[in-house]
């Protein structure tokens, strides 16, 4: 289930942000601002996929689709909710191509932390030249 939204992960860093990423699979310790978003597979099984983006990230990000140069933090983790939401949509899109690997998605909120601190089960760290996105999974 983790490879989709690392797949989305990397179509969103391409088509839409357009930078070059590296990916490793390692857990940063960079203090960020973090979303959430529980996915259910067809089983039932519900997990917690995580998204965080550094500051200088999310702040590029916003730029992007909404032309702020300089964005307050509710804009931000507004930006952040809606990037979580537009990886971990086209992963369910990329799932639905494996009938067997398709899941549900729910609305995404925020991590009220600023570092991810928490156990979880795989976790992925993208370097890109304009900060670091951090993806991570957990089983609840």
């Amino acid at each position: 289930m983790i490879s989709f939204i690392i797949q989305a992960a990397e179509n969103f860093c391409i088509h839409q942000i357009r930078v070059p990423y590296a990916v490793e699979q390692i857990s940063s310790e960079m203090r960020t601002l973090i979303a959430y978003i529980d996915i259910k597979n067809r089983n039932d099984h519900v997990f917690r996929i995580y998204l965080g983006c550094d500051d200088v990230l999310i702040q590029y990000i916003t730029k992007i689709f909404l032309g702020e140069e300089l964005s307050d933090r509710e804009l931000l983790k507004d930006m952040l909710l809606e990037t979580t939401n537009m990886i971990v949509g086209s992963a369910k899109v990329i799932s639905e191509e494996y009938p067997l690997s398709s899941f549900t998605i729910s609305t995404p909120h925020i991590y009220h932390s600023n570092q991810l601190s928490l156990t979880t089960d795989e976790s992925y760290t993208f370097n890109l030249e304009n900060g670091q996105m951090i993806i991570a999974i957990k089983a609840l």
